[in-house]
């Protein structure tokens, strides 16, 4: 493998119009998005309808849907994802007609370079969060940076923007190496745990990979200086490099207090401030988000933003949409969604719930898919064990035929006092005649579950 990024200058030389495959991914929006906005001729291809094609036809975009051979007749260069598969009609048809293609993340390593500063953010942990953070920031300081984003930004209303700054924020992503297709100015590693082990195969391979990322950067990396993982990866490279931590750090925070369950303040120390420089209270729950927002104070003061403006950005801030996002409340209990819906995801969440203090944790979550349920049964069973109360929903069988051999029934039986209801309103109904002040209820999957959510606090 490279030890540098394999960025082609010349990528997009003599290409004026691009067609993108599965262009209604989360992932593609925000390249759409900045290339159209630098004058690109942009086509499209997805197999459903939804949100984010609906604002690229909004955007003047011809979109299709269905994959067909003709589709991409004309376009200069064809966009793909990871996720399709190499005998995709439309992709077939571009390399059969000698029309080149090349996959997103090397077009978003292309992208970022397009930019005086890009700052990427990386880490096993806290990556969606952060870069979040990190744009809300720079946004409300006036900077109006493009952003390439995991999760949905309410302040920008997508999952990325073009904006007209000289900054770029992105989210970069360790799985498959594809982080390594950028060239980031300013970097951040969260964090380096246990994962994707399964394409790495040990975690020596991992932590050289986000080697590789952090030789990669220009300017300066942001380090967490309490991850011993990251540290020993950050020993072995000469870069600059400035930390941040609760246990030590370059940007400390001290003081650090609980202002309601599961919410922190502290005040922030910074390695060239004599004293406290300033204070933080953080929107969003979790002891975890110390560590988020000490990498965006990081990143923020490096790039010129005040104390106060940070402070105020952290205060803006209330989470990526199906995050950990809050809702609001019903009969006093936090009502927040997540996008979870692997056990391996829901675990995580629900340890993190479950770590906020709160009196009870109310899980209600909405099955997805009826080979994934059934594959998964005692997996699911028991990390939504970590829950007092689960709340399971029918399963949404997305295009899968129905299995009745499969139901919410049938993993309900496994978890000791589990509910289980017939839709979303009931789930809704539930929770508005059940919660209480002190409890925590949150509401998983990738389906439309966030849409109980929203119906338990009005």
């Amino acid at each position: 493998m490279s030890m540098f990024s394999n960025y082609d200058q010349h990528l997009l030389d003599h290409v004026t119009k691009l067609h993108f495959i599965g262009c209604g991914g989360s992932g593609m929006f925000p390249l759409i998005q900045i290339l159209a906005a630098k004058g690109y001729q942009i086509t499209g291809s997805d197999v459903l309808d939804g949100s984010i094609i609906q604002a690229e036809r909004a955007m003047g975009i011809r979109v299709t849907l269905g994959h067909d051979a003709n589709n991409i007749v004309g376009a200069d260069m064809v966009v793909y994802s990871a996720a399709i598969p190499r005998d995709n009609v439309e992709l077939a048809a571009a390399e059969s007609y000698g029309i080149p293609t090349v996959e997103r993340s090397v077009l978003l390593g292309y992208v970022s370079r397009l930019y005086k500063s890009s700052i990427c953010v990386a880490g096993t942990h806290g990556k969606t969060t952060t870069t979040a953070m990190i744009t809300t920031a720079l946004e409300l300081a006036g900077r109006d940076p493009s952003a390439v984003i995991g999760g949905k930004l309410p302040l920008i209303n997508g999952y990325g923007k073009a904006g007209m700054g000289d900054d770029i924020v992105v989210e970069a992503c360790e799985y498959a190496e594809t982080f390594l297709k950028l060239t980031p100015y300013l970097s951040v590693v969260l964090n380096i745990d246990n994962d994707h082990l399964d394409y790495y195969g040990s975690m020596g391979e991992l932590k050289f990979a986000f080697k590789r990322f952090s030789l990669m950067t220009q300017f300066m990396i942001f380090a967490n200086a309490d991850d011993r993982n990251t540290m020993d990866v950050m020993f072995t490279i000469q870069r600059r490099v400035r930390t941040f931590g609760i246990q030590n750090g370059d940007y400390q925070a001290v003081n650090i207090s609980e202002y309601r369950p599961g919410f922190y303040e502290f005040d922030l120390k910074e390695w060239d401030v004599k004293g406290i420089s300033g204070h933080i209270k953080l929107a969003v729950p979790g002891y975890h988000n110390i560590y988020n927002a000490l990498a965006m104070c990081a990143v923020c003061r490096t790039m010129g933003l005040t104390p106060e403006q940070c402070a105020a950005a952290l205060t803006e801030f209330k989470g990526v949409c199906r995050r950990f996002e809050v809702y609001g409340e019903c009969n006093g209990a936090v009502v927040v969604d997540d996008y979870a819906h692997h056990p391996t995801e829901m675990r995580a969440t629900l340890t993190t719930a479950k770590e906020l203090g709160y009196k009870r944790l109310i899980a209600v979550h909405q099955p997805f898919t009826y080979s994934r349920t059934k594959m998964l049964l005692d997996d699911f069973a028991d990390v939504l064990k970590l829950a007092d109360v689960a709340v399971l929903t029918p399963i949404l069988g997305s295009r899968e035929p129905n299995d009745p051999t499969i139901t919410s029934e049938k993993l309900a039986a496994r978890i000791p006092g589990a509910v289980t209801v017939d839709s979303l309103d009931a789930a809704a109904a539930w929770v508005k005649e059940n919660a209480r002040e002190g409890d925590l209820v949150i509401t998983l999957g990738c389906g439309d579950i966030y849409k109980a959510a929203r119906k338990m606090v009005q």
